[in-house]
Formats: C-alpha cells, sequence, structure tokens
C-alpha cells in the first residue's frame, strides 16, 4: 500500500537529481536544493568549512551581488533559509509557485558562481566565532552535548562539532572556502526538490532552463570516504559544572546503526524502541521515572536514524530534588534492561506504532518538511521509494525485533554516560 503523494523522481543531464512532490492545497511552492556534504566531510583540521561556506553563499556572485538574493526573495513575499548538517548542507526558498524560475535562476547562479572576496570572508568568519560562542562556549547544556558526541565518536567526524572547533575556525581561509566549494558545488552533486503547486512536466521544463546550462565538475565526482568507528568495550563517563546550570542532567548514549547502515529492519525496530522507551508521557522512561518512582520531573529518547553513517541512540532524564544522578541513572538503567529482557506487550506495541504513523502523515501535512525527509533521505543512501514505504515498514516490526535491538546494542558497557552538574 503506497502512503503520500506520488512522487516523481528524474535527473538532468548535468547530472543533478529532481525530486517533485506534488501539494495543491495552495499555490505556493518550497524549492530546496541539497548538497551531498556536511560537516563530516570537512577535511582535516578544517572543522567547520561546511557551515562557514553554507554562510558565504550569501555573499553573491557576479549577476547577483551581495545581499541581492534576499532581497529578491523578500520582495516576492518569499521565505528562505540555509542549513548544514552533518551529512548535508541545504538551500530553500518558500514562494508564491509562479515564481519557482526565479528561485531556480539565483540557486542555479550561486552553485558555481559564487564570488569571495577578502575582507568579507574573514568578517564572516567573525560572525561564525561569535555563533560558536553563544551557542556553544557559552551555555553548559551545549557543551556536555558537545563532549559527549567527541566522546561517543572516538575516531568518526560525527564526534566534531557541526559548527567545528573553536580554535580551527579562526584559521579558515578563502582559500578553504573555495577549495570546498569547487569540490562539492556542482549539479552532479546535488538534489533538487521541489514541493507544492506544481506537477513534474513543468518542474522539468524549468530546471532545464535553469539548472541544465551549468557544467558538472571538471573534476572527477566527489566520493565521501568515511573512516569507521572502532568498538570501544570500555564504558566512559564525562561530567561537566557550571554555576549556570539551573538543572542536573544526566544522559545516556549508544552508537546504533541508521537507516543507511542497519542490517534488514533494525532501524525501525529502533524507531519503534524510542518511541516506547521515551517518546511520550505515557513512555516507559516517563511513566516509571516520573509517575511512579519520583525520581525524574522529566525522560525522554532518543534516534538519530538519517545519518550515513552509524547514527545514535540516546536517553535523558532531569532528577527530581535530592535525588542524585546516579541514582537517576541506575533507575533508567532497570528500564532499559526490562526491554532487553522481556517482549513489549502487544498492545504497547501497537500504540507506539500508531503514534509514530500519526507524526509521519502529520508531518506530511507541512511542505517544507515533507520536502526535507526526502532530501535527508537521499543525500544519505536511501531511496524515494523509502520514504513511500516506511509506514509499512513500521507496521511490521514485532516484538522479537524490539528485543533484539535492545539486547544488541543497548548494553550498559555500550553507553557514554553524561551529567550536567551545578558548581558548588
Amino acid at each position: 500500500m503506497r502512503h503520500g503523494p506520488t512522487v516523481d523522481h528524474f535527473q538532468l543531464a548535468n547530472g543533478l537529481e529532481v525530486v517533485v512532490i506534488p501539494d495543491r492545497r495552495a499555490p505556493v511552492v518550497t524549492h530546496m536544493v541539497y548538497y551531498r556534504n556536511g560537516a563530516a566531510d570537512d577535511p582535516l583540521g578544517k572543522s567547520g568549512i561546511a557551515h562557514f561556506l553554507e554562510h558565504l553563499m550569501f555573499k553573491g556572485t557576479d549577476r547577483h551581488p551581495k545581499g541581492e538574493f534576499s532581497e529578491v526573495v523578500a520582495g516576492l513575499g518569499g521565505q528562505e533559509n540555509a542549513f548544514t548538517s552533518y551529512d548535508y548542507t541545504a538551500y530553500y526558498q518558500r514562494v508564491a509557485k509562479e515564481h519557482l524560475g526565479a528561485m531556480m535562476a539565483l540557486e542555479a547562479d550561486r552553485m558555481t558562481g559564487l564570488v569571495l572576496e577578502g575582507p568579507e570572508v574573514l568578517s564572516e568568519r567573525d560572525v561564525v566565532i561569535e555563533e560558536r560562542k553563544m551557542r556553544t562556549d557559552s551555555d553548559p547544556s551545549a557543551q556536555l552535548q558537545e563532549s559527549l558526541l567527541a566522546t561517543l565518536y572516538v575516531h568518526h567526524p560525527y564526534g566534531t562539532p557541526v559548527i567545528g572547533w573553536g580554535h580551527e575556525i579562526e584559521t579558515l581561509s578563502r582559500e578553504d572556502a573555495l577549495t570546498y566549494y569547487r569540490r562539492f558545488y556542482r549539479p552532479d552533486n546535488a538534489i533538487l526538490i521541489v514541493a507544492g503547486d506544481v506537477d513534474a512536466g513543468e518542474v522539468k521544463a524549468l530546471a532545464e532552463t535553469h539548472y541544465g546550462p551549468v557544467a558538472p565538475g571538471n573534476t572527477e565526482k566527489p566520493v565521501r570516504t568515511r573512516v569507521r568507528e572502532p568498538e570501544i568495550r570500555a564504558t566512559r563517563k564525562i561530567s561537566l559544572s557550571d554555576a549556570k546550570v539551573e538543572q542536573p542532567t544526566t544522559q545516556c548514549a549508544y552508537i546504533v546503526p541508521s537507516h543507511s547502515t542497519a542490517p534488514g529492519n533494525e532501524a525501525f525496530a529502533l524507531e519503534v524502541l524510542s518511541q516506547i522507551l521515551g517518546g511520550s508521557q505515557t513512555s516507559r522512561l516517563y511513566r516509571t521515572l516520573v509517575l511512579e518512582q519520583g525520581v525524574a520531573v522529566s525522560a525522554g529518547s532518543w534516534y538519530w536514524n538519517d545519518a550515513l553513517d552509524m547514527g545514535q541512540f540516546g536517553l535523558y532524564a532531569v532528577p527530581s530534588e535530592e535525588i542524585s544522578l546516579e541514582a537517576l541513572d541506575a533507575a533508567a538503567e532497570a528500564v532499559l534492561a526490562t526491554l532487553r529482557d522481556d517482549r513489549v506487550d502487544a498492545k504497547e506495541l501497537e500504540r507506539a506504532k500508531t503514534r509514530l504513523i500519526a507524526d509521519m502523515v502529520y508531518a506530511q501535512d507541512n511542505q517544507t518538511h515533507l520536502a526535507r525527509i526526502y532530501g535527508s533521505t537521499l543525500t544519505t543512501g536511501g531511496k524515494v521509494e523509502d520514504v513511500a514505504g516506511w509506514i509499512e515498514k513500521i507496521r511490521a516490526v514485532t516484538a522479537e525485533d524490539l528485543q533484539a535491538v535492545a539486547a544488541k546494542y543497548l548494553q550498559p558497557g555500550k553507553a557514554v554516560v553524561g551529567h550536567l552538574l551545578k558548581a558548588a
């Protein structure tokens, strides 16, 4: 059974992939370009260059000088943004459907026509440095999260923050940005996604007009080579104390496979497991730690499932007054143990599946979010068909599947535990 809109997927002669997602409810379109590069592709010693280049992409071209891109979008009543993840960088605009061609013209122009001047680069680097100071260096919880990932991924670049390490950001140069730009920003390394009041024929015609003339790179298409994470058998614990901490927190993270790397249906089982463990206020963690035992005021879990390489599974909890983080860790581990040792009953399993499927259906009601689902899927090894088939895969998860992945991946010795404490 097929769910969601009928999606068209084709490729231009220059290698640009195109995905068209029809949504006829309003005469608007979301226009997105995903590049198959992200923070995990930053060269050694140049962390933060993917994110830095995202900033620089708004500095202009010969055809559209600095500021004109955003002025055109705003003048048409549109919205725009950009974001960098570990595995992709994306740029998008949301406009009335008659302006789709104008958006394509702008984005195609800066795909290979970016102009960078020395002073502009250095001033924007200062902006990124200040962004890191505000978001991470002055926020204890962000510092703990950064340290947690650096401890979890001891070899893989997922352990390096997307924004980069401060001391390396300070050394990034115009030449670094242009070298990275010329390697990854090219039509045969990009995916164009158009969602909205359009059909495949008109999108293809516009794409041929605006993106078609952009020549593929004059070098081999970039290949993303990632190191493998070694198996770590030691239990790892980190802690951070800061006077700015208002509420202590504990986090626990495990390396687990993503949809791109998981054998069989393990990724789908992990999605359902995260929902059962900590996806809502009826989850195991919240019900046990908050409602029954009263040792926590909040608790939950997460699963990073759309990584190109190995993802992560984690849980968190905020203790009640007078409860130590060590005691809270023990209580949370007891909840995990029940999932490893005993099968989930049929009713609980069905509730978790229903909630996940409902979330996906609601997500498809948001045009931009739906486009992002396809973008992240295609840039991390997935296919268009994977999105359409996700619901049936979730429905097929069994209680035995949940117990198997819990026992295989969520063992205490494989975790990194992080404590955030208020300094005395």
